[in-house]
C-alpha cells in the first residue's frame, strides 16, 4: 500500500495505466512504434546481406559489433551529458530521430559497408537516446516501482518488435522477397519511426532537471554493489552475441523465411507479456533472484540452439529466450535506478549500457569468427558458459542487486 501511495503522490498528469506517471506511458508508446520500425527490418538484414548482396556471414559480426559499439560509447556519454544539462528530452529526440533516418540507409544500400554505415546511423541514436531515456523513466517513477515501470516500459517496446516482424513478413508476402522488395520495406519502416518523434512531443522533462537545480553527478557516486553486479553482468555480455546469430541459426536448421520471422516474432510475445509481471516480482523479492533465474535460461536456451539438429527445437527455445528477457532486460536497468543518487542518475545508466554494449561488440565479433571457421554452434556453447559463470558470480558476490537505499546526493 505505501508503494501505491508513492505512485499517486509522483503523478503530475493522470496516465491511462494505474499506478504509472504519464511519462512512463507515454515514453512506451515512444518506444512500441520505434521498435515496430526496427523490428520490421531486423529479421531480414541478416539475408538481405548474405543472400542478396552477398557478404560473409563474418561480416554481420564485423556489422553488429561496430554498429553496437557506436551505441554504446554514446550511451555513456548522453547520460552524463544529460545530467549535467539538467534536460533528457533533447537527446531522447535526437536519438530517434537518427535511428528514423539510418533505416532509410538500409533502402539505398548496394554492398556491405553502406549496411554498416546505415546501422551505424542507426545505433548512434539507439546510443544517444538511451540512458537519458532510462534515466527519465526513474526521475518519473517512485523507487518502490521501479521494477514495475522498466518491466511496463520494456513490455511496450517488446509489443513493437511483435508488431514490426509481423508488418515485414506480411509485406514479404505482399511484394515478395526480391531485392527491390525487400529494399521498399526498408522504406516502409521509416513511417512508424517517425510516429515514435511525432509521440514525444507529449514527454515531458521532470521541472527539477528543466529548471536545472544543483550540480550533474559523476560516476564516483555508485556505491559498491553497483560495480559487483556490473562485473557479473559483463561477464556474461562477453558470450552474448547479437540476437541475429539466432536468427542466422534458426535458417541453419532448416526454418524459411517466414518461420524465420515467427519464430523471432514468438520469442518477443513472450518476451512482452512476461516483461511486466516479471518486473513487478522484482519489486518484491529482489533483482538477484531474478537475474541469476534469467541468465539460467539463458544457457539452457544456447545450448539448447548449439546442438539443435532439428528446426523442430527452434520453437520451444525461442519462447524461452523471451522468458530470460523478461527476467532480465528491464530488472537490471531497474537495479541500476535502485542504487544511483539522482543526480548521477544519467551518468550510471551511461555506464551500464555502455560497458554491456561494448561487450557485446566483442561478441558479436567472435561469434562471427567462431560461426565461419568452426562450427554454427560454436558462438552458442561460448554464449551458455558465459551465462552459467555469471550465474555463478552473482550467487556469490557479498552484496547483491536487491532494493537498495539510494545514496544521499
Amino acid at each position: 500500500m505505501a508503494a501505491e501511495h508513492a505512485v499517486t503522490a509522483i503523478e503530475v498528469e493522470p496516465s491511462p495505466v494505474p499506478g504509472l506517471p504519464r511519462n512512463v506511458f507515454v515514453l512506451g508508446i515512444v518506444s512500441f512504434f520505434a521498435d515496430i520500425a526496427s523490428e520490421m527490418v531486423y529479421p531480414l538484414i541478416p539475408i538481405f546481406l548474405t543472400s542478396v548482396l552477398g557478404a560473409p556471414v563474418a561480416a554481420l559480426g564485423v556489422i553488429e559489433g561496430v554498429a553496437e559499439g557506436t551505441a554504446s560509447a554514446l550511451k555513456m556519454a548522453s547520460g552524463w551529458v544529460s545530467d549535467r544539462m539538467h534536460r533528457r528530452k533533447p537527446l531522447v529526440v535526437l536519438g530517434y530521430a537518427s535511428s528514423a533516418l539510418g533505416k532509410l540507409g538500409l533502402a539505398v544500400s548496394v554492398v556491405w559497408p553502406m549496411v554498416l554505415g546505415a546501422r551505424v546511423v542507426d545505433r548512434f541514436g539507439k546510443g544517444v537516446r538511451t540512458s537519458p531515456r532510462d534515466a527519465l523513466i526513474a526521475d518519473s517513477t517512485p523507487k518502490e516501482a521501479y521494477g514495475r515501470a522498466f518491466g511496463y516500459h520494456r513490455a511496450l517496446d517488446t509489443m513493437g518488435a511483435v508488431a514490426g516482424p509481423l508488418a515485414g513478413l506480411a509485406l514479404v508476402w505482399a511484394l515478395g522477397e526480391d531485392e527491390g522488395d525487400l529494399r521498399l520495406i526498408f522504406g516502409l519502416s521509416v513511417i512508424p519511426g517517425l510516429l515514435s518523434v511525432a509521440a514525444l512531443m507529449a514527454v515531458r522533462d521532470r521541472p527539477d532537471h528543466a529548471a536545472g537545480k544543483g550540480e550533474g553527478g559523476t560516476i564516483r557516486d555508485a556505491p559498491l554493489a553497483f560495480w559487483l553486479v556490473l562485473g557479473a553482468l559483463l561477464l556474461f555480455a562477453i558470450g552474448n552475441s547479437s540476437d541475429a546469430f539466432l536468427i542466422l541459426r534458426s535458417k541453419d536448421l532448416g526454418l524459411g523465411l517466414t518461420m524465420v520471422i515467427l519464430s523471432y516474432v514468438l520469442f518477443n510475445a513472450v518476451y512482452g507479456v512476461l516483461a511486466g509481471p516479471l518486473g513487478s516480482v522484482s519489486d518484491r523479492v529482489g533483482r538477484r533472484p531474478a537475474l541469476v533465474a534469467g541468465l539460467l535460461i539463458f544457457a539452457g536456451v544456447y545450448f539448447g540452439m548449439a546442438a539443435a539438429g532439428t528446426e523442430a527445437l527452434v520453437w520451444p527455445l525461442f519462447a524461452l529466450y523471451g522468458v530470460y528477457m523478461a527476467l532480465t532486460e528491464g530488472v537490471s536497468k531497474a537495479f541500476v535506478a535502485d542504487v544511483a543518487p539522482e543526480r548521477s542518475r544519467g551518468s550510471l545508466m551511461g555506464v551500464y549500457n555502455a560497458s554491456v554494449g561494448l561487450a557485446t561488440v566483442f561478441a558479436s565479433i567472435v561469434a562471427g569468427v567462431l560461426w565461419q571457421e568452426v562450427a554454427p554452434g560454436a558462438p552458442f556453447l561460448m554464449g551458455g558458459a558465459a551465462a552459467l559463470a555469471a550465474a555463478a558470480l552473482l550467487l556469490a558476490l557479498p552484496v547483491g542487486p536487491k532494493q537498495m537505499p539510494t545514496r544521499s546526493p
